[in-house]
């Protein structure tokens, strides 16, 4: 039977079968969600790490081993177990529970590309904020990545820092040959919206030569990366402070300048953009790093775009909406965007570079 009117849009005569297949739809979301939760709490109590290094356990040794209450323990591990998460080896009395090799390489090793368990303190940062964003959604606005707190910006950190350790200098800079053998060959190095410093640190283990310079507006994200560059033993050439990028206060003359997944967040991405090209000496590359959109909008787009809209409505569009005059771009910012904001900022453009990778794309601006 035709469901639709002579408009074209779908008439009230839906199926049975539709409706269920969307409460079924809707219901997966529903425990999505709530593994997400349990993932957050799983990650900061340090059960999934107990889990890994002392292997199988009861909900009284988990307890007892991380410091939490035997009760919540028990009750978190059937839930994962029933989850998927966790396996049960219910022949024991009582019963213990056992996190897969396959499973800690994505919820315990940070190290690793597949490492995924950060990114419920995003979750559970947006979750906390979902009033104020209502009220911005409502009267306009919006909430800044320092609203937002510690989950937030560690979640973003840690998802990007395997990705900039074990690939940004390994597989992907190389193919960029003259900014390649530019760094191998020494010079000093701007990486501005640097956030916990990853980013400069990567470069700094990849290119022994460079000195680096780390700029960001967020305190707590400057001190995070003062201490990171410390631990991995790259204190002395990598120095960050903090700037605001909008203004003409930052000065220098650098050999490469890099901007990494951040020019999508800013509410004035043309001022960024005019101190990359300030601060670059003549002929220095300006690389920027951002998310891997479509070139226009698609309501069949996939999981990916799915995802970085999913972080845009919650995050990043409220983040750039939270000053002024904001130019409101929010994560899914295309090629086109960029490029227009690029030549507003005195570039020719923004060409892309063929790096292939699933969620990010570079661009050179000339």
């Amino acid at each position: 039977m035709d469901t639709t009117t002579t408009t074209g849009t779908t008439s009230p005569a839906t199926t049975e079968s539709t409706v269920e297949q969307f409460a079924d739809t809707v219901f997966a979301d529903l425990l999505g969600a709530q593994n997400v939760s349990a993932l957050y709490l799983g990650d900061r109590l340090g059960w999934y790490r107990t889990l890994a290094t002392e292997g199988p356990m009861t909900a009284d040794e988990l307890a007892h081993r991380t410091g939490t209450v035997p009760r919540y323990a028990r009750e978190w591990l059937e839930h994962q177990s029933v989850a998927g998460y966790l396996t049960a080896q219910v022949r024991h009395d009582p019963v213990r529970f056992e996190l897969p090799q396959a499973h800690a390489e994505v919820l315990v090793n940070q190290d690793s590309l597949s490492y995924m368990a950060s990114l419920s303190r995003f979750f559970a940062a947006t979750g906390a904020a979902l009033p104020s964003l209502v009220q911005a959604y409502r009267n306009g606005g919006g909430v800044s990545w320092q609203q937002l707190g510690t989950d937030a910006r560690e979640a973003q950190a840690y998802a990007n820092r395997p990705m900039f350790l074990g690939q940004l200098t390994q597989d992907f800079l190389p193919q960029i040959p003259d900014l390649h053998q530019r760094l191998q060959s020494g010079g000093q190095v701007a990486d501005i919206g640097c956030g916990e410093g990853w980013s400069a640190i990567a470069l700094a283990l990849g290119y022994p030569e460079i000195a680096v310079d780390g700029f960001d507006v967020d305190a707590a994200s400057i001190a995070a990366a003062t201490r990171n560059a410390a631990a991995h033993g790259v204190g002395d050439r990598v120095h960050f402070r903090i700037a605001d990028l909008r203004d003409a206060e930052l000065t220098g003359r650098y050999d490469a300048v890099f901007a990494f997944e951040c020019v999508h967040d800013l509410s004035d991405p043309v001022a960024f953009l005019s101190t990359a090209r300030r601060i670059a000496a003549p002929g220095a590359p300006v690389v920027i790093m951002d998310e891997r959109t479509a070139e226009s909008f698609a309501a069949d787009a996939g999981p990916v775009e799915q995802l970085l809209y999913g972080f845009s409505i919650l995050c990043c569009l409220p983040d750039g909406m939270s000053d002024p005059d904001s130019a409101a771009t929010g994560t899914v910012m295309r090629h086109s965007t960029l490029e227009s904001y690029a030549r507003s900022a005195g570039f020719d453009g923004a060409t892309i570079v063929d790096i292939d990778h699933d969620m990010f794309r570079f661009y050179r601006l000339q």
